[in-house]
């Protein structure tokens, strides 16, 4: 009896669909994409409409031959990959693929991987959406079009393996500029005052000078800082005004997939990245102990707020049961969605509100714990009704200057009574004593303190993606894959969980922006998000706006190819080199950047740098080497040393380098076992790898890959040992099989 075949994108989703569909149904994984773009062309007839020409990927070929071989057996097949623009183009292609053998094809999608959404979903199933396919496909050729085209362009210019991306290239350009406005940036001088006060009623409470004579409250320098302490010393402060007003502070709504990946950088650390990767696994299911393989999450890859009516019923029976009828909002909250969402799924939120993160903590890691506890606690705080806080603004004057306390009381908790206080945002809750106006108030203590403007702050993983969104860069499937591209590009590095741009990121931004400025501006690159989004809309034709968009691009190409500037001999670092005095340029090699001496190869000089808060570079020092000394130059008569290659090898050298050039390779004093002339020296691989061969080489040609210990076997008497590491530790082996002597190193005479 034939099966009906479910195609899926995730072996995980196999796994948890099999679970509760029965025996009628095969469920296969296309593990992601099965066909793309070539890697070693454009692949990209732009003569003809830029036909794509798709190949199967060599690593998905097995499992292609398999999804052919399941649909040939199969009464229907259903596609029912991810439910967005590229879940959609996956499912075109694998369709493309099984279409002569499968008798029937149709696309089915859900927003969770529950019993009830799935045999909804395969009891309406649709055809596949040419619109959402044909946007995916020209975000696919953009992208080509834009690296393949750019990036030979910066290899020729900068270095070889870097790259441009039409996303990516904007979103580092964000980075650059904000470093520069930091370095651009001059500090200015104010100070604040606060003043310790005490009444009739305790306790003491602090108040924040506001206004001077009516003015805003403005001290630059402590000679003024100093004359106002002076004028208020031993003066009364009386009580002007007490104000008391009740608010309601709303609940956020749930989490899309930006503030999913900003919440998870702000509470834990963790990257975009590692955020997605741990959200898909809640989404695919995971092992609990009691209910077994169980999907946690809807769809993480979403920028509606929107919540299905039956998640909303759910979370109504949830805080009735645990909180009580006050905590339920007088109507159901519903969130604006923004004008660019997709809106094609939900909020994340928790598939089963009965499972709570404390049932699942024994059964999951840590990391999906924590993200699971902050989607859930976030959804059943967007349901429950406003918290209701009494805010009070005390008013105190003091000659001619007035000062403010601000107390905050709650009178109702609300959502914020599952809300952690670092999720609600709340602000600090200050205890102010029963006061009246006109009460005469002592003054216990008036510090003055010191302060300078800051420049910008770096960015965050959390705030890059906010601005992205904000400002309309790429998509939230795109977040998470932008900002590791940069990273592995080596375009920017992450320091104390800010943000910084490289030399490289510097360089690469400035070439770009001055070539391709339409490319690199932020309000295009908005702009071609929502030509995309109107083409998964059917209101506009991907071909044309191909099109409309090579008429700007290919003439900057042409003109990029003629006028790029070549900074491969490097860029002015305005430093003078130490060892010659002749200009520093800024490099860049397989490491990183580098500082090297404009008179190369007359002089060698070298050193990394750092760049400092005003963008100046400065030289790191490098520390002074302890060198081992082991005899004299026979050439010179200067002391020997040993010194260690940057292959990581060692060597002996002469002191007197470079009037004297006199090495030799590093000894261990071991003869040669096969020739019996030569001895065993260190060196090393191409790749850096130490090995141990005869001096003699190559008339000998003896070798190891461990070091030799000039110490005889006690058992069968080899001239020599072997240095071997293991995880219980260093050892000394013989080196005959058949032997098998050992012992640790610690053991016998130290």
């Amino acid at each position: 009896m034939s099966q009906d075949l479910i195609i899926v994108e995730s072996p995980a989703k196999v796994k948890t669909i099999s679970k509760f569909l029965g025996a009628g149904y095969e469920v296969q994984a296309s593990k992601g994409h099965i066909r793309d773009l070539p890697k070693a062309t454009l692949g990209v007839d732009e003569e003809h409409d830029f036909a794509p020409h798709y190949e199967i990927s060599k690593d998905k070929e097995k499992i292609v031959a398999t999804l052919c071989k399941a649909a040939a057996q199969a009464k229907t097949v259903y596609l029912a990959p991810d439910p967005d623009r590229e879940g959609e183009a996956i499912a075109w292609h694998v369709a493309q693929i099984i279409q002569d053998k499968a008798s029937d094809i149709k696309r089915i999608e859900f927003n969770e991987i529950t019993a009830r959404a799935v045999k909804e979903a395969l009891s309406h199933p649709r055809s596949l959406n040419k619109d959402l396919i044909d946007a995916q496909q020209a975000r696919r050729v953009l992208d080509r079009l834009v690296g393949y085209k750019i990036s030979p362009l910066l290899w020729k210019t900068i270095k070889r393996g870097i790259s441009a991306g039409r996303v990516q290239s904007v979103t580092l350009r964000l980075i650059v500029e904000r470093e520069r406005e930091r370095n651009a940036f001059k500090p200015e001088e104010y100070w604040i005052f606060t003043a310790k006060l005490a009444g009739k009623n305790p306790p003491p409470f602090q108040v924040q000078l506001q206004k001077i004579a009516e003015e805003k409250a403005e001290i630059h320098n402590e000679v003024d800082a100093n004359a106002l302490l002076a004028r208020l010393k031993d003066q009364k402060f009386l009580v002007q005004d007490i104000a008391k007003k009740e608010r309601s502070r709303k609940p956020q709504p749930p989490l899309i997939t930006s503030t999913l990946q900003q919440a998870a950088n702000q509470r834990f650390g963790y990257t975009s990245k590692r955020t997605m990767s741990i959200a898909q696994k809640l989404y695919e299911g995971v092992e609990l102990n009691v209910r077994g393989l169980t999907a946690l999450i809807t769809y993480m890859r979403t920028d509606s707020t929107r919540i299905a009516d039956e998640a909303k019923e759910q979370a109504k029976k949830y805080i009735i049961n645990n909180f009580g009828p006050d905590f339920l909002p007088k109507k159901p909250n519903d969130f604006k969605v923004k004008k660019s969402a997709q809106d094609a799924h939900e909020a994340i939120r928790p598939v089963d509100l009965a499972i709570t993160p404390e049932m699942i903590r024994s059964s999951v890691s840590a990391e999906m714990y924590n993200l699971y506890q902050l989607i859930y606690s976030r959804f059943v705080a967007s349901q429950m009704a406003p918290a209701l806080v009494e805010d009070t603004i005390i008013l105190v004057a003091c000659q001619d200057t007035l000062w403010r306390a601000h107390g905050e009381r709650i009178l109702f908790p609300g959502f914020l009574q599952v809300l952690p206080k670092a999720q609600a945002n709340k602000d600090e809750t200050v205890d102010l004593p029963k006061l009246e106006v006109g009460e005469s108030l002592d003054c216990l203590e008036m510090p003055a303190e010191q302060k300078f403007t800051q420049p910008p702050a770096r960015f965050s993983e959390a705030s890059i993606v906010k601005e992205m969104e904000e400002n309309g860069i790429g998509r939230p499937s795109t977040y998470a894959t932008t900002v590791s591209t940069l990273m592995d590009r080596a375009y920017i590095e992450v320091k104390d969980r800010h943000i910084i741009p490289t030399e490289l990121g510097i360089v690469v931004t400035d070439q770009l922006i001055e070539n391709f400025p339409t490319l690199m501006d932020v309000n295009f690159t908005a702009q071609m998000e929502e030509n995309l989004d109107k083409v998964a809309l059917g209101e506009e034709n991907w071909v044309k706006l191909m099109e409309s968009f090579a008429e700007n691009f290919n003439p900057s190409l042409e003109a990029a190819a003629k006028n790029m500037k070549s900074v491969k001999k490097g860029l002015e670092a305005h430093l003078d080199c130490p060892t010659c005095g002749k200009p520093l340029m800024i490099k860049f090699g397989k490491a990183g950047s580098f500082l090297a001496c404009s008179a190369y190869p007359n002089c060698r000089f070298t050193s990394n740098f750092v760049r400092n808060d005003d963008g100046t570079l400065a030289i790191v020092e490098r520390p002074k080497e302890e060198l081992e000394t082991v005899g004299v130059c026979p050439k010179c008569g200067k002391a020997l040393v040993v010194k260690k290659a940057h292959s990581g090898g060692r060597f002996i050298a002469c002191t007197g380098y470079p009037d004297c050039d006199y090495v030799q390779s590093f000894s261990t004093n071991v003869i040669c076992p096969q020739c019996h002339e030569g001895e065993i020296v260190e060196r090393s691989s191409k790749r850096g790898k130490i090995f141990y061969s005869c001096s003699r080489y190559p008339a000998c040609d003896f070798a190891l890959w461990n070091q030799p210990i000039n110490e005889s076997c006690p058992e069968c008497g080899s001239s020599y040992l072997l240095e071997k590491r293991t995880r219980q530790g260093t050892k000394f082996v013989c080196p005959n099989k058949k032997c098998g002597f050992s012992k640790d190193l610690d053991e016998g005479e130290e």
